[in-house]
């Protein structure tokens, strides 16, 4: 299934990048398992059962999502990502706007017991995915953060305050979420970016 095949009808001025950046990207792309509150960002159901997520309601929500955590400092954002598919490109978001992040494994209690080494108090935490990055979304639950998610067409939203629907899995999906996410903060702030999508790949 080629990503001419996936062409959505999309208002292509106002959004944050061309939607063929996002084709290219397989952001759209979800799995053959859709959850009931995923349902309204999806576009179709492929014949072999895939979910395709529309790609307008994906650039909307990213926008609402860099929109808000343009209101924080650096120090009061935390992103975490377990997957090795986001690692570097959280490593420069993290280089390019200072932004906290924590890749590979997460510590329990970072954000909840103030005798841990490593600890800290963000106003809103980003989670990667639900599934893999369950402690860390837990313990922002308990901190009181606001919690932002990526989250694929089988993802649960249980305790998230913001959904990002798009494929939190591929190697060129997520790095391309971060790569706006970092552009976008930088360009609030008034921070020069000089980075291209390729390096956050």
């Amino acid at each position: 299934m080629n990503k001419e095949s996936e062409k959505q009808s999309v208002k292509e001025e106002g959004m944050l990048i061309p939607s063929d950046d996002y084709l290219s990207a397989g952001t759209h792309i979800g799995t053959k398992r859709k959850s009931k509150k995923m349902m309204k960002f999806i576009y179709k159901v492929r014949p072999d059962g895939v979910a395709i997520f529309n790609i307008q309601k994906i650039d909307d929500r990213l926008r609402l999502v860099t929109e808000y955590l343009n209101k924080f400092k650096p120090d009061e954002i935390l992103i975490v990502c377990k997957r090795d598919n986001g690692a570097k490109a959280l490593k420069m978001l993290s280089l390019a706007t200072g932004i906290k992040v924590i890749t590979g494994r997460y510590t329990p209690g970072t954000m909840t017991n103030p005798n841990n080494s490593s600890f800290i108090e963000p106003k809103v935490v980003v989670i990667t995915d639900t599934w893999y990055d369950k402690q860390a979304l837990s313990d922002a639950f308990k901190s009181g953060a606001m919690i932002i998610a990526l989250v694929n067409s089988n993802g649960l939203a249980n305790n998230i305050d913001l959904m990002l629907p798009c494929n939190n899995r591929g190697k060129k999906s997520v790095p391309l979420i971060y790569w706006i996410i970092a552009r976008e903060y930088a360009k609030a702030h008034k921070i020069p970016f000089e980075y291209s999508k390729e390096n956050f790949i």
